[in-house]
């Protein structure tokens, strides 16, 4: 059975429907590949894959041991190449991860750990580099 159905909406755009959650995202073609830049491009998603990937696979092993990830947030920067073929060649990913109560040293190396062999991490081709940078801080206190 599908996962996603796509339907190509013309001038470079697609709309993509989640089959089992009904939700959409709409992708457009990038600027500088005759697009508009006004959705997620494709290799957007696959960047975007990655760093919700990690964040996800690491929030549930730290739930797992009572540990809070919410108010954690990355920066994911997705790099192509400037050479034939066009392909992303690097994907930077900045992660702050807010935690309650603070890991253990020994926790914290085992929840970086995940960072680099989450689903996608492991899927995608070892000819792309991940660039992953990850900083602890104190979780955001409620007012």
């Amino acid at each position: 059975m599908a996962t996603i159905h796509i339907d190509y909406l013309g001038d470079l755009r697609t709309d993509c429907t989640h089959l089992q959650s009904g939700t959409h995202i709409n992708t457009d073609a990038p600027t500088d590949n005759q697009g508009r830049g006004e959705a997620f491009s494709p290799t957007d998603l696959v960047a975007n894959a990655l760093g919700s990937c990690i964040l996800t696979t690491m929030a549930i092993f730290a739930r797992r041991d009572g540990i809070e990830l919410k108010g954690s947030e990355m920066d994911v920067t997705k790099v192509m190449s400037s050479q034939s073929p066009r392909r992303i060649v690097r994907i930077d990913v900045n992660l702050t991860l807010r935690a309650d109560p603070m890991p253990s040293a020994e926790a914290r190396a085992n929840l970086e750990k995940i960072a680099h062999t989450c689903p996608v991490a492991i899927s995608l081709h070892p000819d792309l580099e991940q660039a992953v940078q990850i900083k602890w801080a104190a979780p955001v206190l409620s007012a």
